[in-house]
């Protein structure tokens, strides 16, 4: 107890240098839980991304379907299947498609796509679509003979409204099929890559060219709650075993890697943050302890061991650290929670490289609760190791020397 009080009247006596320390541990701190929020809120976006405007939850296909992409791997009596769906209330929203890999072609060229045919309304209750059009038509107005294409198809290709295009593809008998449509729209996501290569049309046009006479390849469900994702995997598992269930994580696997490992490289940063402070800390501490040379030396010859002093500077720093804690806490809760409301605009980062990577420009911090312990740990750890080396100075004082 004695060695507390001291502890605590040493760094106080010099209140300048003391605020330095416990600014920079503060400072670090801050820097720290702003990092993972940001990284936290880049995570967020990108897996809603994934679910509410690209795959929805859970998706169903014929075994192999997702691998060969093989338009004769139709699924097997839909209809059966959607039933079952429509009665599970725990589901938001449903929607069929027919997907083919096909060419699309004009006088500039031609380049490899993925056709979805779909239904233009309940594909909205499921991606949005109608949300994503940059210019032209609303997806609920798409014809038989009307396209969606993404901008990114459309900058490559020279595409415009209005403009013809012919089709290709290989139908459910291996047969070359082509024909003419028309480009009613052009959509943006947050995801260039798959605008580069998706293009939309009703699944009467498409189902007419695969010969598939209202068969469906996929069927995207999003649910109501994130927490029903693994009952509804495997309650539809039992019901279908000849049937393909499979999550965004299975559809997305490079969304679920990034997810995976971005809370590793967030705390790379944080240590390497913290690394920083401690030789702040290190050295401030230093100069206390060699500002006090004499006061420690008589310390000593009054009977204090070697080990009391360097408990009391290990405290002293510790002391530091927590003072720190609360002012960083505080000052990052109220930044992220003001941010979070607001977003931060990344679009000076270029929009294309953003979305390059399936990220909106727009990010919302979330504040990483559940990380915050662990933080506490590193930022103590990181007092302790700062103070080895003062401890180990002061262990080095030659007392008769400090006294002279």
């Amino acid at each position: 107890m004695m060695l507390i009080r001291m502890a605590w009247k040493n760094i106080w006596r010099n209140p300048t240098r003391s605020l330095v320390i416990l600014l920079s541990v503060a400072a670090g701190l801050f820097a720290g839980i702003t990092v993972l929020s940001l990284y936290k809120g880049m995570m967020q976006n990108r897996v809603k991304t994934v679910i509410y405007e690209e795959t929805g939850h859970i998706q169903v296909h014929q075994k192999g379907f997702t691998a060969e992409m093989d338009p004769a791997l139709f699924i097997d009596q839909p209809m059966k299947v959607l039933q079952k769906l429509q009665q599970d209330t725990s589901i938001a929203a449903i929607s069929c498609r027919t997907v083919a890999a096909g060419m699309i072609s004009n006088a500039r060229g031609s380049s490899g796509i993925q056709l979805l045919g779909i239904n233009p309304r309940s594909e909205d209750k499921t991606s949005n679509l109608s949300e994503k059009i940059h210019e032209g038509e609303r997806a609920q107005t798409l014809d038989h003979k009307g396209i969606l294409v993404g901008r990114k198809l459309a900058k490559k290709m020279g595409l415009a409204l209005g403009k013809k295009v012919v089709i290709t593809l290989t139908d459910t008998t291996d047969e070359m099929i082509a024909s003419a449509f028309r480009i009613k729209g052009i959509y943006q996501s947050s995801n260039a890559p798959l605008d580069e290569i998706t293009v939309y049309m009703t699944d009467t046009a498409l189902q007419e060219m695969l010969t598939l006479h209202g068969s469906l390849h996929e069927i995207s469900i999003v649910l109501k709650q994130e927490d029903d994702l693994l009952p509804m995997v495997t309650k539809l598992r039992n019901e279908f075993p000849s049937l393909a269930i499979e999550t965004w994580k299975d559809l997305s696997p490079e969304t679920a890697l990034m997810v995976n490992t971005m809370d590793y490289y967030s705390y790379i940063i944080l240590i390497i943050i913290l690394i920083a402070l401690s030789f702040g800390i290190m050295n401030t501490m230093m100069m206390a302890v060699l500002e006090r040379k004499k006061e420690i030396s008589r310390m000593m010859a009054l009977g204090m061991s070697s080990q009391q002093l360097r408990l009391m500077i290990l405290t002293e720093t510790v002391f530091l650290a927590i003072i720190g804690i609360p002012l960083a806490l505080c000052l990052s809760f109220l930044t992220i929670r003001h941010y979070a409301k607001t977003g931060i605009d990344m679009s000076g980062m270029r929009e294309e490289m953003m979305q390059s990577f399936g990220f909106s420009t727009t990010i919302y911090p979330s504040y990483p609760t559940e990380k915050i312990f662990p933080i506490l740990l590193l930022v103590l750890a990181t007092a302790i190791l700062s103070s080895i080396v003062p401890m180990i100075k002061t262990s080095q004082i030659n007392t008769s020397t400090a006294l002279q």
